[in-house]
């Protein structure tokens, strides 16, 4: 993995989606790297509150697509740091609420459901095209054992990564 990969994407993300609300995007970013596994390739990133309501804009979280999971990461202000892994075995359903100025995602898991808040109107339908893409191909890789048409896999990485630069056209 590239150095400060995850922040240069999330950063991408931010300018793309300026009204999101998003705290120390370095330090958070930094914490994601150093968790991702090396076998693991990013393939998209954004910044989020992890909290069920609006009101707490404290909580910002660096959530990290990879080939293999998702990744949330939150480096504490003093010491420490809160860490989730999601693989796809655990993901039931995503939901989004859009709200007059912010939106919300949830990701409902088998123990738990992710509230990811403050996040700007328009990343929410790149967020959805994202993780859609993702869970459906995830699911279809667990159902066949492993991956049989690689080239489906790596055309769905490949168009994670272009959004994850470009945004969504």
């Amino acid at each position: 993995m590239r150095k400060n990969e995850i922040y240069k994407k999330v950063i991408d993300f931010k300018r793309r989606y300026p009204t999101t609300i998003a705290w120390r995007l370095r330090a958070h970013s930094k914490l994601a790297e150093e968790l991702i596994n090396n076998d693991e390739e990013v393939l998209y990133a954004f910044a989020a509150q992890k909290a069920p309501n609006s009101f707490n804009i404290l909580s910002t979280f660096v959530f990290v697509l990879t080939d293999k999971r998702i990744v949330l990461a939150q480096k504490r202000l003093f010491y420490g740091y809160f860490y989730y892994s999601i693989t796809p075995d655990m993901f039931n359903d995503l939901t989004l609420r859009m709200g007059m100025i912010w939106g919300k995602a949830v990701i409902d898991t088998v123990k738990e459901q992710v509230y990811l808040t403050n996040l700007s109107s328009g990343a929410l339908r790149e967020i959805e095209t994202v993780l859609s893409k993702y869970m459906i191909q995830k699911k279809r890789e667990l159902e066949m054992g492993d991956s049989k048409d690689k080239k489906k896999v790596k055309n769905m990485e490949k168009e994670l990564k272009e959004i994850a630069k470009n945004g969504e056209k």
